[in-house]
């Protein structure tokens, strides 16, 4: 049973949104209103934290609610009979998900991180335009980043997966520094929040390739870390060209 399940009050998607609480801190629905939503969205959703690596909904459950996400990380992701699984969006603040055109998901979406969500009622969202609009215009951008992605798992060659997925951490001032094709700056520092199993599963490799990539970055001084979980530094030069798109 996951974590979830022992812990109802987490979950946005099984009943009606909840009255607003009172000071409730982690892991119970909060009073909505971050100053990042318009004051014509204030007050429609609810806001929710999940601790890193809880299941924030489930493929095949109903879907009452949509989700955007105001801190933190999230992964979405699909299973096959057999039990293999893609990893096909990594979401993060202001991103939205939970969108589908049946009554149920078709995926589902853990927290990478510690996360924070807006939940919106389905109902609430048939109402609002303003709040329709502000979806439209987000999977607008979120549509393109799947372009790139199938681009990813149909071109690419498995160093080539890997680069584009570290570059892609690094933080949008520093890989492009001077305008729209920059050199980028010569270092660093990331964070990557996912295992080598689920970057095997996002780039759609074996989690062995994914080892003897980093490995291969590591000795050729691409990369330097200590642990697979630490921080590491990345010579943005030196990896941009592997990345097989600039």
């Amino acid at each position: 049973m996951s974590q979830l399940s022992q812990h109802p009050q987490h979950r946005l998607d099984h009943a009606p949104l909840p009255p607003r609480s009172n000071g409730a801190l982690t892991g119970a629905l909060l009073d909505g209103g971050d100053g990042s939503i318009t004051t014509d969205l204030r007050g429609l959703g609810r806001l929710a934290e999940f601790p890193a690596h809880a299941t924030v909904l489930s493929e095949g459950e109903s879907a009452r609610t949509l989700f955007r996400i105001i801190d933190g990380k999230i992964m979405l992701s699909k299973l096959l009979p057999d039990g293999r699984r893609q990893i096909y969006e990594i979401l993060g603040p202001d991103e939205v998900f939970g969108i589908t055109p049946t009554s149920r998901y078709h995926s589902s979406a853990e927290a990478l991180t510690p996360v924070r969500v807006m939940g919106y009622d389905r109902s609430v969202v048939d109402r609002s335009l303003p709040l329709k609009l502000l979806l439209v215009e987000q999977l607008k951008a979120q549509v393109c980043g799947l372009h790139d992605h199938a681009l990813l798992l149909g071109r690419k060659s498995a160093v080539e997966r890997v680069a584009s997925f570290i570059f892609d951490l690094v933080p949008a001032d520093a890989r492009q520094p001077n305008g729209h094709h920059p050199v980028p700056a010569g270092s660093g520092l990331v964070r990557v929040p996912m295992t080598r199993l689920e970057i095997a599963d996002y780039l759609g490799l074996t989690l062995e390739t994914v080892s003897r990539v980093f490995s291969q970055l590591k000795r050729d001084g691409v990369l330097a870390y200590d642990r697979a979980d630490s921080l590491m530094q990345v010579n943005l030069r030196r990896l941009k060209p592997l990345t097989g798109t600039y």
